[in-house]
C-alpha cells in the first residue's frame, strides 16, 4: 500500500519561496508517475507538476518558470520547489502517485486527471500574502 507525506508549507510574501517535500513509501515498482496538485475551495484539483519515472518533467504553464519538480529514489522523496510565488499559489498541496505509469506517458493527462491517482498524501497548506 502506497502511503504519501507532505511536508514544508506554510506561508511566505509574494515573491518569496518554499519547498515542500513528499515522502513515499510501499511504491513496489518503478513504474510510478509523481504530481504536485493543489486545490483551493470550492474547486477541482489542478496539476502542477509532474515527473514520470525516468525523471522527465512537466508543468502546468501557470507555474512554468517558478515551480521545479524533483525526485530523489533512493530516498523515495518528491520535492516541489517554489519561486517567485504569488497570492494565486495560495492552496492546500497534495502529493499524488499513479501506479503502471511508463515514461513517456502524455503529460495532459497526468496533470488533468486526478482520477487516475491511486494514491493521495493528506496535503500540506501553501499560503503566500504581504
Amino acid at each position: 500500500q502506497v502511503q504519501l507525506a507532505e511536508s514544508g508549507g506554510g506561508s511566505a510574501q509574494p515573491g518569496g519561496s518554499l519547498r515542500l517535500s513528499c515522502t513515499a513509501s510501499g511504491l513496489d515498482s518503478y513504474f510510478y508517475c509523481l504530481t504536485w496538485f493543489r486545490q483551493t475551495p470550492g474547486k477541482e484539483h489542478e496539476g502542477v507538476a509532474t515527473i514520470d519515472p525516468d525523471g522527465y518533467t512537466n508543468y502546468a504553464d501557470s507555474v512554468k518558470g517558478r515551480f521545479t519538480i524533483s525526485k530523489d529514489n533512493i530516498k523515495s522523496i518528491v520535492y516541489l520547489q517554489m519561486a517567485a510565488l504569488k497570492p494565486e499559489d495560495t492552496a492546500m498541496y497534495y502529493c499524488a502517485a499513479k501506479s503502471k505509469c511508463h515514461a513517456g506517458t502524455p503529460a495532459w493527462g497526468l496533470l488533468r486527471r486526478p482520477q487516475d491517482y491511486g494514491s493521495w498524501g493528506q496535503g500540506t497548506q501553501v499560503t503566500v500574502s504581504s
